[in-house]
């Protein structure tokens, strides 16, 4: 633990690993005279799904950079380092704390996860101290604006609410009308990259870990080495200046680009013209903000056209908004649906990438090496997959929460159990996001030298998908 004093602090403020916002309003708030931070490696954190081993390191580096930043502030941090001490959990952490170092009151962001929201609730609830919970800011709305936007709805619609929420900010619109007339350019963003292949791509920025991340890897290394992944190549960012050099690297080189191949696939090609701000954007390293500033500034100095900044704008302000306000409206029941009455087992070979069918192994290896998958890639590829199989979509869920460096639950649960299982039964989604192994063959290459026929259902060269495919319309066949 590091601290540079060890009076009694006035209000202590607990900060989670996914709250490393720079412009933190309880930080900003704080009397570096009487007040202290809390922060917490825990290894519950790590284990409370079989975490990948670039997602612990990511979320350890950059929590450990914060720290430093707000020390070099003269903010006092009571900061606990996974070995250092035995506490296996974060409530455990706090506890110790509380009662060695009695604060008058304790303050926090409300967490994105309701597991761990309950554990810090219970556990200053028994310390009989006041817990002062402040909604995190660095989301665009309050969930207030949601829940009246949700209202009675019984199937709310994200492209209703993105409409809603682009002109209740004015963003890609003029004179009350979206830009161009149009809300949404979904259909020119479907293209595939056709017999040629993508052309030149140009390279991912890359972070070399400094010397706090070099400790991370070594740490994460010894102590959770049975974990998944790898971190040879792990080069995500992890301090804000990181963050904002990687959106400025997506605005400047793919961008233009992104929209109209978001849906694409490649043989070894992980990132392509993704933005990869996602685990920035998680970490709170990055403003949302502030990307979609950025996004609507290359629109104006005609950097990119129109159709691919409104595809990433939707990400933004549309999923990223959407699936936060449909978590924290239906939580704690929704981690439980399984409306499809799915019960198989997650495939063995999702943690080993050890399949024959090609498309499978690229994105398994690809997410085992980098922690890593972008958006088609997870809802077309392994979660079409899970949900033609029948596999559990708790099962499902806890696979893309440990696999991915960006999974925190409240953007996770929602898009793996509403979007891509169909779990809560058309709730989030219209319908679920099944096709055969066409689709694959229309938006990559991974059917070329594959073993199975994407148009054969049956036979020996029988692709999986389509064979499944036409299993999961039998099956469910009086339900739709």
């Amino acid at each position: 633990m590091t601290s540079k004093t060890k009076a009694l602090p006035d209000r202590l403020v607990v900060i989670l690993g996914d709250h490393l916002d720079p412009a933190h309003p309880l930080v900003a708030a704080l009397n570096p005279s009487r007040d202290a931070v809390f922060m917490a490696e825990v290894r519950e954190e790590a284990t409370h799904v079989w975490s990948h081993k670039a997602r612990i390191a990511l979320f350890l580096s950059a929590m450990r950079h914060f720290r430093d930043d707000l020390e070099a502030r003269g903010i006092k941090v009571r900061y606990f380092t996974l070995d250092s001490h035995s506490h296996a959990s974060l409530s455990a952490t706090l506890a110790a704390e509380l009662a060695a170092h009695r604060p008058q009151r304790v303050a926090m962001l409300q967490a994105g996860d309701a597991r761990v929201q309950a554990a810090i609730e219970a556990t200053v609830q028994r310390a009989e101290l006041p817990l002062e919970v402040v909604e995190d800011p660095h989301f665009l709305f309050e969930l207030k604006t949601f829940q009246d936007w949700l209202g009675q709805r019984k199937q709310p619609r994200l492209e209703h609410f993105y409409r809603a929420m682009r002109k209740q900010t004015g963003i890609l619109m003029q004179d009350g009308e979206p830009l161009d007339g149009q809300w949404n350019f979904d259909v020119a963003n479907r293209a595939s990259f056709g017999r040629q292949g993508p052309a030149q791509l140009p390279p991912p920025p890359a972070f070399s870990p400094d010397r706090v991340t070099r400790d991370v890897i070594r740490l994460v290394n010894r102590e959770f080495p049975e974990h998944p992944g790898a971190l040879d190549t792990f080069d995500w960012p992890v301090t804000p200046a990181d963050a904002q050099m990687a959106l400025q690297d997506f605005v400047d080189h793919r961008l233009a680009s992104f929209g109209t191949y978001q849906d694409a696939m490649w043989t070894g090609e992980p990132f392509l013209y993704h933005s990869l701000l996602s685990p920035s954007l998680n970490l709170k390293l990055l403003n949302p903000r502030d990307v979609l500033d950025a996004a609507e500034i290359s629109l104006q100095d005609n950097v990119a056209p129109l159709a691919c900044v409104e595809g990433f704008v939707r990400q933004i302000l549309g999923w990223r908004e959407y699936a936060r306000g449909i978590y924290q409206a239906r939580m704690p029941e929704y981690a439980e649906l399984n409306a499809l009455d799915a019960e198989q087992d997650l495939p063995a070979f999702f943690w080993t990438a050890d399949t024959d069918m090609v498309c499978l192994r690229e994105v398994l290896a690809q997410t085992l090496r980098y922690g890593y998958a972008h958006h088609i890639q997870r809802l077309m590829i392994t979660g079409l997959f899970c949900l033609l199989l029948g596999v559990r979509p708790q099962r499902v869920h806890a696979w893309y929460l440990a696999a991915y460096v960006d999974a925190v639950e409240w953007a996770e649960l929602p898009n793996t159990l509403g979007m891509s299982q169909y779990a809560d039964g058309g709730y989030l989604a219209s319908k679920p996001y099944v096709a055969s192994g066409k689709y694959i063959n229309r938006m990559s290459n991974y059917c070329k030298g594959c073993r199975y026929n994407p148009a054969h259902a049956s036979g020996d060269d029988a692709c999986p998908y389509t064979t499944l495919y036409w299993d999961f319309l039998v099956r469910h066949r009086e339900r739709f």
